[in-house]
């Protein structure tokens, strides 16, 4: 009977929704805007950064990415939790993905030239809620270190 109800209320792959790209795209961009406010300090060049990710990451124009962080400052603002961007992020993206997006996250930090100690515990906070290790923490501040 339990098996039977399970099978009822299991969404199978033709109900399963795909995600809407955009909805992504602003819940990994809000993760950013989040940080780019942890200092109190939304500096111009986070923001550029943000966009800068957002064209990369999205594949697309920056016309675009400018109307994907409006969305995200818009939600980022409305937002009582990291978890809402969290959760639509590790239900639909790989862990391949989810440490892209933390690199991207921390090049959002890098960006004003300094990591305020705030941030870097922002970051590990959102590293964990996205259920990526401390090896992959490290690698993708690494690698955002070593980019231009």
């Amino acid at each position: 009977m339990i098996e039977r109800l399970k099978q009822l209320f299991a969404p199978t792959e033709e109900t399963r929704e795909e995600p809407d790209r955009h909805s992504l795209a602003v819940a990994a961009t809000a993760l950013m805007v989040q940080l780019s406010r942890i200092d109190n300090n939304e500096d111009e060049r986070e923001l550029q950064t943000i966009v800068d990710c957002a064209v990369k990451a999205h594949e697309v124009t920056r016309e675009e990415a400018g109307e994907i962080l409006q969305d995200a400052l818009s939600h980022a603002d409305d937002a009582t939790s990291l978890y809402e961007f969290t959760g639509q992020i590790n239900e639909h993206l790989d862990q391949a993905a989810k440490q892209t997006l933390l690199e991207s996250i921390w090049r959002v930090a890098f960006a004003d030239g300094r990591i305020d100690k705030y941030e870097e515990h922002l970051i590990r906070r959102m590293a964990d809620l996205l259920h990526l290790n401390h090896r992959e923490y490290m690698q993708a501040r690494h690698r955002a270190e070593g980019a231009d």
